[in-house]
């Protein structure tokens, strides 16, 4: 690892070290409804919201309830979100459909998949934006998700926090008031002041059509326009991570700078940071949520350390064939495939390591070119649900889950009632807890499996397929409905391991892998070797977005309702510290054990095996 890249890994964590006690705070009487420095330009906003919806902010709903107008929320928004996309070429509002794109561009499997993804936060995109979608469609159907669906997971963790908090209630707040606070007065006013900066900063922000220039050679070249400042904010401090451009935040113009590159992941982690503050803050105890920024604050370095060490040490098959890969004064060595120069290693796979903790499918660098290890990196973030500070709201309640699960495991190690922030963990708590886990692990494991092993056509067998889609171009017409039917492409066809990625082996696996964990885990990244936009993947990992986001929810807020209505158990000489190293450690414990015992077999298939096929096999001549 070299100076420079342990030096920006300390330098952003200091930053958000420093952000996270002042906004956490700020979130805190947000929520409770007290006076804040924007409540005399914001309140009446926010009063005239309620009443145009018929909103009565006194309501204190119960789980339930809350449940409910949670999924109604996001059903109606992804419903009207898929009629958008498919009719796109209907509307040119105000000349907003520049391109003259339409229903053509946006299949009905693909804009299923695309409306499941902006509402559950993934973001994941099986199309190139800049040719696919409509100013239109970018800013009313998909960018208006990033802060639906980034305001519904903030909304989820207050309420779950209201469990922690309240003593023998009923409800667990209003659903509704919660969105509403969460995007006027802490999305809105970050992403305007953060737009501003990224438009002088040299993102674009223009209605303009795609523009044509000539090069130097006298060839012409098309330079994609559009409002991308004000997406780019936003999908960044949603940590949605959609991008304007297909390359995303390798694009020049969606992130054109250094400076604009560390604004970029500060926006990613300041909220979810900011949230354990607001949890400490709101239970009445701070060194509560201290220590579960700790437990996130361990594994994100310890994350972006093995990341870096393992791109700044290369590819050895590269060092064999004689190429340098030490640094230098003049090079920066390691493994540069696939990342931009400007950044260097350092740069991206701090961004690697930051996008996937969050659930932000943002990139500046290529996933699939990293090294088997640092491929990994982003992987296991993902793979443990993304607590590692996580998504806006997804990393807090995530990691409570988890806090559940320790305590009850401490409870059992001492042989008496586990307790946590007064209030005792009871046997409906852990099961719905580990159902929140065993759905996550069941949808990834369970999809990955099912398109790794996807049978070959009827009465032929591995060989002779590969052999016939090799031998005779001219037979793939007639081969269409079965790909249509597996989501394999005959033409790309490497292996029943790697159907339809571009690699075979263990690379193949860990692109299938990384898809299903990207998708359920509401990520939106990707190992991008892997072709996903056909109707099977796209079914798939529609279904396995939804379970991430709403099977894991529910079981969350039915935890809140239980513990609500308990009431507040006084401490005793017995009680286990859960604002202590002692807890940190062992929430770190639980995190790693679990995953680890979860998804190492699959792990082994991936990225482990091929490090030790890259470290022990020798270059071909």
């Amino acid at each position: 690892m070299t100076v420079n890249g342990l030096l920006q890994i300390l330098l952003y964590f200091g930053i958000i070290l420093v952000i996270t006690k002042p906004l956490g705070s700020y979130m805190a009487r947000v929520y409770e409804g007290e006076k804040t420095f924007l409540s005399p330009i914001l309140r009446p906003l926010e009063k005239l919201i309620y009443r145009l919806c018929a909103v009565r902010e006194e309501d204190d709903m119960r789980w339930t309830t809350y449940a409910i107008a949670m999924l109604l929320f996001s059903v109606v928004g992804m419903i009207l979100t898929y009629a958008l996309l498919r009719t796109q070429g209907m509307i040119n509002f105000l000349g907003l459909n520049p391109q003259g794109f339409n229903g053509s561009q946006m299949t009905p499997d693909l804009a299923a998949n695309t409306a499941a993804s902006f509402t559950t936060n993934t973001n994941w995109q099986s199309y190139s934006p800049e040719m696919t979608v409509s100013y239109f469609s970018n800013m009313v159907s998909l960018a208006i998700h990033n802060w639906m669906s980034a305001a519904t997971g903030m909304a989820i963790a207050i309420a779950l926090i209201r469990g922690f908090s309240r003593r023998s209630a009923k409800g667990i707040g209003n659903f509704w008031v919660d969105t509403v606070r969460s995007t006027i007065y802490i999305l809105l006013p970050i992403a305007f002041v953060g737009g501003i900066i990224f438009i002088a900063g040299g993102v674009p922000q223009n209605f303009l059509p795609n523009q044509i220039a000539s090069t130097l050679e006298g060839a012409k070249q098309t330079i994609a326009m559009g409002p991308v400042a004000s997406q780019e904010i936003i999908k960044m401090l949603g940590t949605n991570g959609g991008g304007f451009f297909n390359a995303n935040s390798a694009h020049p113009f969606e992130n054109p700078s250094n400076f604009i590159n560390i604004l970029q992941i500060i926006a990613i982690f300041c909220i979810p940071a900011g949230l354990t503050y607001t949890f400490g803050k709101l239970v009445g105890n701070t060194r509560q949520g201290w220590a579960l920024f700790g437990a996130m604050s361990v594994m994100f370095i310890a994350g972006a350390v093995v990341c870096n060490v393992a791109e700044q040490a290369g590819n050895p098959f590269v060092a064999k064939a004689g190429v340098m890969t030490a640094q230098t004064k003049t090079q920066p060595g390691g493994n540069m495939e696939g990342k931009e120069t400007r950044f260097g290693i350092g740069a991206t796979t701090l961004f690697a390591t930051v996008t996937t903790d969050a659930s932000c499918g943002a990139v500046n660098g290529m996933h699939d070119s990293f090294t088997p290890l640092g491929g990994l990196v982003p992987l296991f973030n993902i793979l443990t649900g993304e607590v590692i500070f996580g998504g806006v709201g997804a990393g807090l309640y995530g990691m409570l889950m988890f806090a559940v699960i320790g305590v009850f495991i401490a409870g059992l190690m001492v042989g008496r009632t586990p307790e946590y922030i007064g209030k005792k963990i009871e046997k409906f708590e852990v099961q719905m807890s580990m159902l929140a886990t065993l759905i996550l692990a069941a949808s990834i494991l369970g999809f990955s499996a099912l398109s790794a092993n996807t049978t070959y056509p009827p009465g032929t067998s591995a060989q002779t397929f590969d052999d016939k889609h090799t031998a005779d171009e001219a037979k793939l017409p007639a081969m269409a409905s079965w790909n249509h039917v597996n989501g394999s492409s005959p033409s790309n066809y490497l292996g029943a391991t790697t159907n339809n990625t571009n690699n075979s082996g263990a690379h193949g696996f860990s692109e299938i892998l990384y898809m299903y964990a990207s998708s359920t885990g509401n990520n939106g990244s990707a190992f991008a070797g892997i072709t996903a936009n056909t109707p099977h993947y796209n079914t798939t990992g529609m279904i396995a977005m939804l379970v991430g986001r709403f099977l894991m929810i529910i079981p969350l807020l039915a935890i809140a309702g239980s513990l609500a209505a308990k009431k507040r158990v006084p401490e005793s000489s017995g009680t286990f510290a859960t604002d202590s190293g002692t807890f940190v450690a062992l929430l770190i414990g639980v995190v790693i054990l679990i995953n680890v015992l979860t998804f190492f077999p699959a792990l082994a298939l991936g990225p482990i095996v091929e490090h030790f096929k890259m470290a022990l096999m020798q270059p071909p001549v």
